[in-house]
C-alpha cells in the first residue's frame, strides 16, 4: 500500500522537476514569447486631447517604422490626421505667435521665432528687464532667468570678439566663433527649457553659480561642456522633456549622447524606454541603432532582453517570435505565468525531484561494498609490505 502511494508522489515530483528544469533552461525564448509589442494609438490619442500634436506626431512616427503599426488603418488615419492639422496655416501662425511672445515652442516655426529674439542680445535684455520689473513691483524674481540672462550677455560679448578676432586672423579663429555659438545656443535652449518647466533644479544652481563667476572673470569656461550637452539635447525633437529628467551632469552627458544617436526619434524612444534605452544606447556601436530602435517597440522588458542576451539572440529569438503570439495569445500569456516564478522555487523542484529519484539503498550498499573492498585490498598490502 505504502508502495502504491509512493510511486504517484516519486511521478509528480518528477514532472514538476522536469518543467521546472525546463524553464529555468528556456528562459530567454519565453522571455521572448512574453513580449509585446508596444501600441502607440492610446497614448498619441491622449497626447491629442491635450492638444499636443508636435508630440504626438514624433511619436506615432517612430512607431510607423514597424509593418504592425503601418499597416493598421487606425494607425494610418490618426497619422493623417495630425499631419493635417501641424500643417494647417492656423496652426503655424499660432506657433510661430508662440515662439515671439514666449520664446517658447514644441513646433519647429515657433522654436525658430523664439531663437531669433534671444540668439541676439534683445532677448536677454528683454527679460533681465522683465524680472527687474517684478523686482521693483515687490513681486518674485526669478533669479535662474536672471542668471541665464546674464551669461547670455557676457556669450553675446565673447561672440563679438570672436567675430573680430576672425576677420583680423582671415579665419583662424573660426574655432572660437563656433565654441561661442554653442555656448550662446545652449544658454538660449536652457532659459526655453526654465520656462517651460523642464529644467533640473540642480542645473538651475549651477548657472546662478556660473554668472555670479562670470561677472568678475567675463569667462563662460565653467559651463562651456554643460552647455554643449544642453544645445545637442536641444537640438533634438523632443529633447527638452528627456534634459528635465538629467540628474546631475554625469547623467546629463549621457542623456546627451542617446539623443546625439537617435536624433528626432529620441523623445518617442525616451517616452517608451525611459532611463532604460538611456543605459543601453550607450553601447549602440556594439548593439546597433536599429536593433536598439526595434527593442524598444517591446518596451522596457525588450530593451533589457536585448542587453541581456546580445544582438544575433535577440533578432533571431524575435524574427521568430513574431511569427507565434501577440497580447491575448494562450502562448503569451503562458510565457507570463511561467516567467513570474520565482528561480529559487524551480530550482527547489528540480533539487527535490533529482533526490526522490534517486536510488539511495543501491548507493548506500554500493558504499559498502566499495569500503569493504579498499579495506580488503588495503589489508592484503600491507601483510605483503611485512613479508
Amino acid at each position: 500500500m505504502f508502495r502504491m502511494i509512493k510511486l504517484p508522489f516519486k511521478l509528480v515530483f518528477l514532472v514538476l522537476a522536469v518543467i521546472s528544469f525546463s524553464i529555468l533552461w528556456y528562459q530567454t525564448k519565453l522571455s521572448i514569447l512574453a513580449l509585446s509589442r508596444i501600441d502607440p494609438l492610446p497614448e498619441t490619442r491622449d497626447m491629442l486631447e491635450d492638444n499636443k500634436y508636435a508630440e504626438a506626431g514624433d511619436y506615432l512616427m517612430f512607431f510607423m517604422s514597424y509593418e504592425y503599426v503601418n499597416e493598421n488603418p487606425e494607425a494610418q488615419e490618426l497619422h493623417k490626421e495630425i499631419s493635417s492639422k501641424r500643417s494647417s496655416w492656423s496652426y503655424q501662425l499660432d506657433k510661430l505667435g508662440e515662439g515671439l511672445i514666449s520664446g517658447t515652442s514644441d513646433e519647429t516655426i515657433g522654436q525658430a521665432a523664439g531663437v531669433a529674439t534671444d540668439f541676439f542680445v534683445i532677448g536677454d535684455i528683454r527679460d533681465l528687464a522683465k524680472q527687474g520689473v517684478n523686482l521693483a513691483k515687490g513681486e518674485d524674481v526669478d533669479q535662474v532667468l536672471v542668471a541665464l540672462a546674464t551669461l547670455g550677455v557676457v556669450a553675446t560679448a565673447a561672440q563679438v570678439v570672436s567675430v573680430a578676432g576672425t576677420a583680423a586672423t582671415g579665419g583662424a579663429a573660426a574655432p572660437a566663433v563656433a565654441g561661442t555659438t554653442v555656448t550662446k545656443s545652449g544658454l538660449i535652449a536652457l532659459k526655453a527649457a526654465r520656462k517651460l518647466g523642464k529644467m533640473p533644479s540642480w542645473l538651475g544652481e549651477a548657472m546662478i553659480k556660473a554668472a555670479k563667476t562670470a561677472k568678475q572673470s567675463k569667462s563662460l569656461a565653467s559651463v562651456t561642456g554643460l552647455l554643449a550637452d544642453v544645445n545637442t539635447l536641444a537640438k533634438t525633437r523632443g529633447g527638452f522633456k528627456i534634459l528635465g529628467q538629467a540628474k546631475n551632469a554625469t547623467d546629463l552627458r549621457r542623456m546627451a549622447k542617446f539623443a546625439d544617436t537617435f536624433g528626432a526619434e529620441s523623445a518617442a524612444m525616451y517616452r517608451v524606454g525611459g532611463d532604460v534605452v538611456v543605459d543601453v544606447a550607450q553601447r549602440a556601436n556594439k548593439l546597433g541603432k536599429e536593433t536598439i530602435k526595434l527593442a524598444t517597440t517591446f518596451g522596457q522588458n525588450g530593451l533589457k532582453l536585448l542587453d541581456k542576451v546580445g544582438v544575433l539572440k535577440f533578432t533571431k529569438r524575435v524574427s521568430r517570435g513574431s511569427k507565434m503570439a501577440y497580447k491575448g495569445d494562450i502562448f503569451h500569456l503562458l510565457a507570463i505565468l511561467l516567467l513570474m516564478l520565482p528561480k529559487w522555487i524551480l530550482s527547489l523542484f528540480v533539487i527535490i525531484g533529482a533526490a526522490i529519484w534517486v536510488p539511495w539503498r543501491m548507493l548506500a550498499a554500493f558504499s559498502r561494498w566499495l569500503y569493504r573492498y579498499f579495506k580488503k585490498t588495503s589489508s592484503i598490502t600491507s601483510s605483503m609490505e611485512k613479508i
